[in-house]
């Protein structure tokens, strides 16, 4: 699942943050949980997730000790609305990733 269109104007590694997050939207993802699925360095990450959080596109709580990032409601894809896969998609389905 991708985000809605309109947040994907966005910088590279904060699009990637958002599309990790809303492939998991009721468990959110730690910062290594993101780590791993976001390709960008750690201070790249950290300035994307800190102005993803600015914009209140992200929400951040603390459970158990460790942070877990979620995406707001408002980057979800409408259930109407048709994303076409990327290449990339295209290929991680047909060697199974």
């Amino acid at each position: 699942m991708h985000v809605k269109p309109e947040y994907r104007d966005r910088p590279e590694t904060e699009v990637a943050v958002l599309d990790a997050l809303v492939d998991r939207p009721s468990e959110g993802m730690t910062l290594f949980e993101l780590r791993s699925h976001v390709d960008a360095s750690i201070d790249d990450l950290e300035d994307a997730l800190g102005a993803l959080k600015a914009d209140d596109l992200i929400d951040a709580e603390e459970t158990d000790g460790r942070t877990v990032f979620t995406a707001d409601d408002r980057v979800f894809p409408d259930g109407d609305e048709q994303t076409e896969p990327s290449i990339l998609d295209e290929l991680r389905r047909r060697i199974g990733l």
